[in-house]
């Protein structure tokens, strides 16, 4: 199991690691909303060397970035709707721990309860709404 706690601060291996785990979560969260491809968009930035940077979702209504911005909260996921995605602002931050990058379902129920994303949508639906 990986360590998201763990930071990427200085650390070029563990920053790699990160990105690349967490980009591969975000893609099961996308296939768990049920989203089609070309429907979001899947962006890494690594940043400088004292950050990890994020990993970012971005679908025409949901807006989900991954980064150790929070670690002395416990948390690092964010979570907002947005109106397209060219739309960087969005709507409330809401945040969830690292840590439900291990539990996928579990995650996609908190996008739902913020986004409404994949919501008893069919895929063949959100790709109308795109």
């Amino acid at each position: 199991m990986f360590d998201w706690n763990r930071s990427c601060s200085y650390d070029e291996q563990q920053k790699r690691r990160f990105h690349t785990i967490a980009r591969s979560r975000l893609k099961k969260l996308a296939a768990q909303l049920n989203l089609p491809q070309g429907s979001f968009d899947l962006r890494s930035n690594k940043a400088g060397i004292a950050v990890s940077g994020e990993i970012t979702l971005h679908h025409h209504r949901a807006y989900i970035q991954v980064g150790q911005f929070g670690l002395s909260s416990g948390h690092g996921i964010l979570i907002r709707t947005c109106k397209g995605r060219k739309d960087y602002v969005g709507g409330a931050n809401h945040f969830v721990a690292l840590d439900m990058l291990d539990d996928i379902p579990a995650l996609a129920a908190a996008v739902r309860a913020v986004t409404g994303v994949g919501r008893g949508a069919s895929p063949s639906s959100e790709q109308r709404a795109a």
